[in-house]
């Protein structure tokens, strides 16, 4: 059966050598559409078009954080630079300062060398066709067991799903039902109360119009199409779950219309058994519109 995957997922893969690490995390939770954040090294700064266009190939919804780390251990990748026309900059402006102030100017060499920018930590150059050679492996790896969680999540989702339409099918079924019984005591109720009215005097009952109340009442509590909607809507939720995919959207929307169906059939219950189901059925949606909402 095709997958469906959940929103809510994490993966990671790591690559180490003697002369460096690269460790690739992702974690995602529910969102309307895709909201990616990706924490990087700065030398990875020029890749970030590259991996969002990676990372779309495997995540189609959810706001998903991307950290990525990278440590290395070759030779000669890093190095201290040593700006010479800033140290003799900042050692004119102390001899003004003591010259118009008249104070003792006890700069040492280490305090100069702690001036911003004196001494800098820089990054060897990298070649960057190389190092996308080396990120881009570990992006994918992480980002196939992230789908592989979500796809493990979603396989949960998809069998709790089913069951609780099994469960909104029952309801249906019950209230279509017990429906013809409540027109049936409705008339009944109706007959018994005229037969009282007119035990006592001379009138008769007038047939036709008691068939008029019965109609009116017939319709003002009648939920057949209220039920047939619903059905298609269960028919239509369930192909969804079954043919997979990306289907979160319409899962949402569909859930939206059995809820409004099933308001109106809640509205129209006029027996307690019905309006008892027509709760219970009430219940079910919400918990399925809650479980969609967690489906990409």
């Amino acid at each position: 059966m095709p997958e469906i995957r959940s929103m809510t997922g994490f993966g990671r893969a790591e690559d180490v050598t003697d002369d460096y690490r690269i460790l690739v995390e992702l974690k995602s939770v529910n969102h309307r559409y895709l909201d990616l954040s990706i924490k990087m090294p700065r030398r990875f700064n020029c890749f970030e078009a590259r991996l969002r266009q990676l990372l779309k190939e495997y995540i189609e919804r959810g706001k998903t954080d991307v950290y990525i780390t990278f440590e290395d251990y070759s030779e000669g990748s890093r190095r201290l630079i040593y700006n010479r026309e800033l140290a003799s900059e900042y050692l004119e402006r102390l001899k003004e300062m003591e010259q118009e102030f008249g104070i003792r100017n006890d700069v040492s060499t280490t305090m100069l060398a702690r001036f911003p920018d004196v001494l800098v930590m820089e990054e060897g150059s990298d070649d960057e066709d190389r190092m996308w050679e080396l990120l881009e492996p570990v992006v994918r790896k992480a980002a196939k067991a992230f789908t592989d969680d979500r796809a493990r999540e979603g396989a949960n989702l998809r069998a709790d799903l089913l069951l609780k339409l099994g469960q909104i099918r029952q309801n249906v079924a019950d209230i279509v039902a017990f429906s013809p019984s409540v027109v049936e005591e409705y008339r009944n109720r109706l007959y018994t109360r005229i037969k009282e009215t007119l035990a006592d005097n001379s009138l008769t009952a007038d047939e036709g119009r008691v068939v008029t109340e019965v109609t009116i009442f017939a319709d003002k509590v009648c939920t057949d199409e209220e039920m047939v909607r619903l059905q298609s809507h269960v028919d239509a939720m369930t192909k969804k779950l079954e043919t997979g995919g990306s289907c979160g959207r319409e899962l949402d929307f569909i859930a939206q219309e059995m809820n409004r169906e099933a308001n109106t059939t809640l509205s129209k219950a006029n027996s307690l058994q019905i309006a008892d189901t027509a709760i219970a059925l009430k219940t079910a949606i919400e918990k399925v519109r809650e479980q969609v909402q967690n489906i990409e």
